[in-house]
């Protein structure tokens, strides 16, 4: 069971938490957690007074845990949370000092709300007569390389989690585990990057043969679109990990791919629930749905993306073009999102943050480039074995808002269909394709 910050927010939020966790005592959970509330943000501001002015103030994050601690009616955790508090006063005072923040020591410096939520949840746990424990996570067997920032869990972790946690588990004990973090090979503290925290809660399911993990969010599941665009949102009873996937990548922001990739290889279902409406059923995750999906299942989009056409020099039939191209992205590090060719030009999506002077330059040998910016992918997930109807009713509602699509791909999954508009026009393509596929055409 993985919660994040906005469930953790106050007091009575992990009451809320605890309240939730004691309805699954039966099944032996593990929970993970992620920072309270805003505490991540917080460390990061203080590290960068301390890096521009010199100085810095610790006396938000310290107000919130003491008050929680005293408004939960806790006494054995002030001790921890206070060594905890002064450690970080310490790491803080030298990043003034030197007037430098380190990868490997922002990773120290972020460690710090994961490693002060669990120990206070575990105490409200004990308060309420739960046996619990909090644990960091190297405790238990999470082991990363040395990639400070993003960094990657080793094989070994595999094998370490279920020694740890199992017998913890089976002996009647709530691990409470911190999210996000890790410790590589030397001792330093890491971080996962983004989603880690629930990779984390994954890693665990998953190294442990549990029955499901469960992520607590802050909406019912994974929802048909973004709930901020439409009106009336519905929640995706089932999805493949594969669907889930696809969607999460292109802009949906319920669950981070990577943070799936340990339940894929396992199997192990996935269930989103929304930590303020228990009651609602949530999302299940799958390897197969075992029924045939509607013609949608979801619409996402993720604005802030640049077009690239390229198209060849050469003569018709030469060879190598397409090789050409790609060996150019891989010299600049580049990672392509969409792709759409023919034998003497290519379509491609980039993110929006990078130069491309120096890849023009390399590519103007062979072809002639275009790049535009201020474009959004929209991207469509269901049945795909419906193209045809779904292309159809799609390009109907771009012909009648006037908006052209300037590239299409369906992906090799056989499950999203992704097009390119404007960024300006993304928003109202999404609305206006949802009231059709999911509120029977009226917005």
């Amino acid at each position: 069971m993985k919660f994040g910050g906005s469930s953790l927010a106050n007091a009575e939020r992990i009451r809320h938490v605890a309240d939730i966790v004691k309805t699954q005592i039966k099944r032996k959970p593990v929970l993970v957690l992620s920072a309270m509330g805003d505490t991540t943000d917080l460390l990061l501001e203080a590290a960068d007074n301390a890096c521009r002015k010199g100085k810095f103030s610790t006396k938000v994050i310290e107000e919130l845990h003491y008050k929680t601690i005293k408004d939960l009616g806790l006494n054995d955790s002030k001790n921890e949370i206070k060594k905890l508090l002064d450690e970080l006063d310490k790491l803080l005072s030298g990043i003034a000092l030197i007037k430098e923040l380190t990868s490997r020591t922002k990773d120290y410096l972020v460690s710090f709300g994961e490693r002060l939520s669990v120990r206070i949840a575990a105490e409200c746990f004990n308060s309420i007569n739960v046996k619990a424990k909090a644990y960091d996570a190297w405790d238990i067997g999470f082991v990363s390389n040395a990639n400070f920032g993003s960094a990657e869990l080793l094989d070994e972790s595999w094998e370490k989690i279920p020694k740890k946690i199992i017998p913890i588990v089976e002996g009647g004990e709530l691990p409470v585990v911190t999210g996000f973090i890790a410790k590589e090979s030397k001792g330093a503290i890491t971080t996962l990057g983004r989603g880690g925290s629930d990779l984390s809660a994954a890693m665990i399911g998953a190294a442990c043969k549990a029955k499901e993990v469960q992520f607590w969010k802050d909406v019912d599941g994974i929802l048909t679109a973004d709930p901020r665009l439409v009106k009336k949102p519905r929640p995706v009873e089932m999805i493949s990990y594969e669907a889930a996937a696809e969607l999460a990548y292109f802009g949906a922001q319920v669950l981070h791919p990577r943070a799936m990739q340990p339940c894929m290889k396992t199997g192990t279902e996935v269930v989103v629930k929304n930590s303020y409406n228990p009651a609602a059923p949530g999302t299940r995750i799958l390897s197969s749905i075992g029924k045939k999906p509607p013609p949608l299942q979801a619409i996402s989009f993720r604005k802030n993306i640049t077009l690239v056409d390229i198209v060849s020099s050469r003569m018709l039939g030469q060879y190598g073009f397409l090789a050409e191209v790609f060996v150019c992205f891989a010299k600049y590090g580049l990672s392509v999102d969409m792709v759409a060719t023919s034998e003497v030009s290519i379509s491609l999506t980039l993110d929006a943050a990078h130069d491309l002077e120096a890849l023009k330059k390399d590519l103007s040998r062979i072809a002639s480039v275009e790049v535009k910016t201020g474009k959004a992918i929209v991207t469509i997930v269901g049945d795909v074995s419906r193209s045809s109807e779904i292309l159809a009713r799609t390009f109907r509602i771009c012909g009648l808002l006037g908006v052209p699509v300037q590239m299409i791909s369906q992906g090799a999954s056989k499950l999203n269909i992704s097009f390119i508009v404007n960024d300006s026009e993304a928003p109202e393509i999404v609305k206006a394709l949802h009231a059709d596929f999911f509120e029977g055409g009226s917005q």
